[in-house]
């Protein structure tokens, strides 16, 4: 028999353990990894900045970087963790990368979305094509039919055909 004198270590362990994984923002349960606090925005130069000291780089099929110009890629209004998460990306696969799409208009709308900071549209290129596939867990169609790929960290990697479509719920262990 268990005496209350091992049992109450114990059961306090298990209840902070518990308080930890159901806790908004950090809880493995759920299916999605969120952030439980307000995200801190950055201006175009200040995601360009970040973007250029890692090596990555961003194109426009506009040649401009007007938020709200559908053929722009602006960086106005990304979530640091988003930039940082393409930072980690760039460090973790050494690739190259090219970002197409950042939060201007003429993507899908919704709270994780383009326009609210949370994704970033990448190239397509075989380095980046196969990292994915090689390190992170196939998770189904999204309702497009776009393949879904899962990190460890919870983003979300969308192949939309010519490009990734991610969304950054955080820096992915940054």
């Amino acid at each position: 028999m268990v005496s209350r004198m091992t049992l109450r270590p114990v059961l306090t362990a298990l209840a902070l353990v518990l308080g930890v994984l159901f806790a908004p923002g950090v809880g493995v349960l759920g299916g999605g990894a969120t952030q439980a606090h307000a995200d801190t925005k950055l201006t175009h130069a200040q995601a360009t900045a970040r973007f250029s000291s890692s090596g990555i780089t961003w194109s426009s099929s506009g040649g401009c970087s007007n938020r709200n110009v559908a053929t722009c890629t602006s960086f106005d209004q990304l979530n640091l963790a988003t930039a940082r998460g393409a930072q980690t990306l760039k460090s973790a696969t050494g690739c190259a990368l090219n970002i197409t799409g950042g939060t201007e208009t003429g993507h899908a709308s919704g709270t994780y979305s383009h326009w609210n900071g949370y994704k970033l549209d990448f190239g397509k290129s075989t380095c980046l094509t196969d990292y994915v596939h090689g390190v992170f867990a196939y998770i189904g169609l999204r309702g497009d039919g776009a393949p879904q790929y899962k990190s460890g960290s919870g983003n979300i990697y969308a192949d939309e055909g010519n490009h990734w479509d991610v969304t950054y719920y955080n820096c992915g262990g940054c």
